[in-house]
């Protein structure tokens, strides 16, 4: 929520927007916010809760019932199902969904039907629909989630943009040294990064076959995994455990100082399955790392394929393994293309460039709904 919310809420309120805060969250959190901000408690389970999504749906009614919002604005799955039902109930005349990611993507048989159905009712008792990425816009609208006029793209997409001022470029020489000191890595050693969970979703068992693959041919490599290892039971137990027992693999865990870590890589590696946006692609490019991430919604709008990264298929492991060796054996191309992604992002993703454009696109929803506007729009 930090990511992808708190960043916007001084600036919205600034520009005349009375913010209220729905969610799961304790007294150490609701203390955190600012005066501006109405914090109202809403419990929430994660996973399949019957009873629970019950209660919260019907929570959500009365507090839009009496609030009466103009607009109510949710993502992720579960606070979405419960926020979509209980503020078309209330009559919200204005209910956005931030289509951050598609769950069912991944999946396949019966399990996909089941979350592609639930995705299509959240659309269903939504009045507007932003995805963070033109890949999953595209998507949608071919699995026919939803009609064009009820959904579009926020500038160049992505739920938050980039924070250039902390992803800054310029120190980017000191993080290297500090992280590679830190952790004993070589200065001569290339580092082949990744961000994000141990998971079957994120890629864990091509990254690490792969990985396995390029040791035997290049001696002087290391991973820098950053990420916590949150669903293990997913991945390959042979992986984990060569994962786990690795000394070539530098296991990072959670930070909050992403640009530290990926300033000490020579390349990023993002195999995922599905994404919303995938907003380490950036992060990576943001500091003049290379990436090569696979060529699914989100991913396929954060690098240009060729100029600041490549794209390979996903769960695939040769044609990842070819692409790392490339950037390995050509220092000069990952310098290229380093500079290349570092100029993409300052020009497409500029969190406070994305914030003008998501103030005009409030503005426009409401003057949209206004009583004297009858059309709804471009």
């Amino acid at each position: 929520m930090n990511q992808f919310v708190i960043w916007s809420l001084e600036e919205l309120n600034k520009n005349g927007f009375e913010i209220t805060l729905l969610c799961d969250m304790d007294e150490k959190f609701i203390k955190s916010m600012p005066a501006y901000v109405n914090c109202i408690n809403v419990p929430m389970t994660r996973g399949i809760d019957f009873i629970g999504s019950i209660m919260a749906i019907m929570r959500m009614y009365r507090i839009f019932k009496k609030e009466k919002f103009n607009l109510v604005q949710y993502s992720t799955p579960n606070a979405s199902m419960y926020a979509s039902i209980a503020s078309w109930l209330a009559r919200v005349p204005i209910r956005l969904y931030c289509q951050w990611g598609i769950i069912y993507v991944g999946m396949s048989g019966i399990k996909r039907r089941i979350f592609k159905a639930i995705e299509k009712l959240v659309c269903s008792f939504s009045t507007d629909i932003q995805p963070d990425s033109h890949g999953n816009l595209n998507f949608s609208r071919v699995e026919k989630l939803y009609s064009e006029e009820r959904s579009r793209v926020v500038w160049n997409g992505s739920a938050s943009g980039l924070d250039l001022d902390k992803f800054d470029y310029l120190k980017k020489e000191k993080f290297n040294s500090e992280i590679r000191k830190k952790y004993k890595i070589p200065s001569d050693a290339v580092v082949i990064g990744f961000l994000g969970r141990v998971g079957k979703e994120k890629g864990f068992d091509e990254l690490i076959t792969a990985f396995i693959s390029i040791k035997e041919k290049y001696k002087n490599v290391k991973l820098l995994f950053v990420g916590p290892n949150e669903k293990p039971k997913t991945v390959s137990p042979n992986l984990l455990k060569w994962f786990e027992n690795s000394s070539d693999v530098i296991k990072i865990g959670w930070t909050d100082q992403t640009e530290k870590y990926l300033s000490a890589m020579d390349m990023f590696v993002f195999p995922s399955y599905r994404e919303g946006f995938g907003n380490v692609v950036i992060e990576a490019e943001a500091m003049a790392i290379p990436v090569i991430a696979t060529d699914i919604p989100g991913p396929q709008n954060g690098l240009v394929d060729g100029v600041t990264g490549y794209l390979v298929p996903k769960q695939t492991v040769n044609p990842l393994i070819e692409k790392i060796e490339e950037l390995i054996s050509n220092k000069l191309l990952r310098e290229q293309m380093g500079q290349s992604g570092r100029k993409y992002v300052k020009e497409n993703f500029d969190n406070q460039i994305l914030l003008k454009h998501i103030i005009e696109n409030r503005n426009w929803l409401f003057e949209r709904n206004s009583p004297s506007h009858i059309k709804y729009g471009k």
